[in-house]
């Protein structure tokens, strides 16, 4: 791909390009997993046929696998310009498609376009990684979260919108049109950066000779893992043991990439010497060199933990405020309230840790999100008397007008200081990035957050039926504790300021 005009043009700075990049991440991903279900089910799809296409959310599961290939080979540029013009083409077989009666065929494409977004999505967190100084990336993690939204709000709303008044093939020639325009202004505009590795046909070679087999083996168990889960043996199972239910399939994946790094570290003897033997081993390095590390143990152990607090309220933050009586109104505190409110945590949780560095922000920042459950503790606790859970009214008592102000102010703060979580995470996470293996390391740790979310959702649903909502939301922040208290044992120097 050629080069871009001069650095200094306005349209090349990095506030316009981290948009437009993480726009270009969020808005294939929304018409994939998301946009995909309503044309299905608009064409009259089966909700079981539908069901299955959650498969097509694998390969952002698996995405670690192929990190490594993307570290190796070309600029992370060139994977970025090529993913986006691969997914034009896709977009566009699909509008073609859609007004004919081939829906198995669009299905096979959009399983096909998620690997090659999924692989997009890495190619733009490790070109971030490599444009921007640490400040930098901090300064602009708002900026990505605020274009991620923005995109899965296009998707489902303008996207969804054209399809369902007008015909699905406008609607997916306007997404093959959108992608189109950002492959354009980033073909243009994008600055170069990082070093050029080896060229991408010679890694696409190598990659074949050495690595297709096994990322084909492994998709292969996955996918057999995947029927497993969904099988009527596991199915009956679950009604045994309803715990089963909260086994999703991404969180197995991700205990299973833990479960594989701890081996790793076992074994690191062992693939040091494979290494040796086999010195573009370019998998074993990405994996052992995240491993081997100062303070691995206790860096594995935040990334799970801190967010254990946060996937609890989560979990039953919408059941709380629809056993309110809020559902009419749970549209407006969500998009009206809440979303504005992460996207402004997230701009100011970025811009303070760049201006004050991360070790000063980390506390606080950390503090407020995981307060945010002791402030809905509080709240359900003077609200007990309103919820069905307790009342067993199907009709709750409507709340008042200072109550319902107190809901709304509750979930402004919840999504504001989670906004100020994001930044710290994302931060954290771009900082154990080493230099030669960025967006596979990059690839793991946003693999490995998943984890807690798995015994976090397996646990809240029975706590709140057993205690309530109000000490359900207490010993949730309780369970944050642990995550915090590894602040203390993790490296948060800011290498850039020495």
């Amino acid at each position: 791909m050629g080069k871009p005009t001069s650095s200094d043009s306005p349209l090349q700075k990095p506030y316009v390009w981290a948009f437009t990049t993480y726009f270009a991440e969020g808005f294939p991903y929304t018409v994939i997993r998301t946009l995909s279900s309503v044309f299905f089910r608009d064409r009259g799809m089966s909700l079981e046929a539908i069901g299955v296409t959650s498969i097509f959310g694998l390969p952002w599961v698996l995405k670690f696998l192929w990190g490594p290939l993307v570290d190796s080979f070309s600029t992370k540029r060139n994977w970025l310009l090529s993913s986006q013009a691969v997914l034009c083409i896709f977009f566009l077989a699909v509008a073609l498609l859609a007004p004919l009666d081939s829906l198995g065929l669009i299905a096979g494409l959009f399983f096909l376009a998620a690997f090659v977004a999924a692989t997009h999505d890495i190619a733009i967190d490790g070109y971030y990684l490599e444009a921007l100084d640490k400040e930098g990336q901090a300064r602009y993690v708002g900026y990505r979260v605020m274009a991620y939204r923005i995109a899965m709000m296009t998707g489902t709303g303008v996207i969804a919108t054209v399809g369902a008044v007008y015909n699905w093939f406008a609607a997916f020639l306007l997404s093959s049109l959108i992608m189109a325009a950002l492959l354009t202004f980033h073909w243009l505009r994008l600055p170069e950066c990082g070093t050029r590795m080896n060229s991408l046909t010679m890694g696409h070679t190598s990659f074949l000779k050495h690595h297709a087999g096994k990322i084909i083996l492994a998709v292969l168990l996955v996918i057999g893992l995947r029927a497993g889960l969904g099988s009527e043996l596991f199915l009956s199972m679950q009604e045994s043991y309803p715990v089963l239910k909260k086994l999703t399939f991404s969180a197995t994946i991700s205990l299973l990439l833990f479960a594989g790094l701890l081996l790793c570290s076992l074994f690191r003897n062992k693939i040091r010497s494979l290494i040796l033997k086999d010195p573009d081993s370019f998998y074993a390095n990405a994996f052992l060199s995240f491993m081997d590390r100062p303070a691995i143990g206790p860096i594995l152990a935040f990334i799970i933990f801190i967010r254990a607090g946060e996937f609890m309220l989560s979990a039953m933050c919408a059941p709380f405020l629809i056993d309110l009586g809020l559902k009419l109104h749970y549209g407006w505190l969500t998009a009206g309230a809440g979303l504005p409110a992460s996207i402004a945590g997230a701009l100011i949780g970025g811009w303070m840790i760049s201006r004050y560095s991360l070790a000063k922000m980390i506390w606080p920042f950390l503090l407020a999100q995981n307060l945010t459950n002791v402030v809905y503790m509080v709240l359900a606790l003077n609200l007990e008397h309103y919820l069905i859970l307790n009342t067993g009214n199907a009709t709750p008592e409507a709340l008042s007008g200072l109550a319902m102000l107190a809901v709304a102010a509750t979930h402004t703060f919840d999504q504001f200081s989670g906004g100020l979580g994001t930044a710290v995470l994302m931060t954290f996470l771009m900082r154990i990035c080493q230099k030669e293996f960025k967006a596979s390391h990059y690839a793991i740790g946003t693999g490995l957050m998943s984890v807690s979310g798995l015994y976090s959702g397996v646990v809240s649903g029975f706590l709140t039926s057993w205690l309530g909502y109000g000490y359900f939301f207490g010993i949730s922040f309780l369970i944050s504790i642990p995550g915090m208290a590894l602040i203390f044992w993790v490296p948060l120097r800011d290498e850039n300021k020495g």
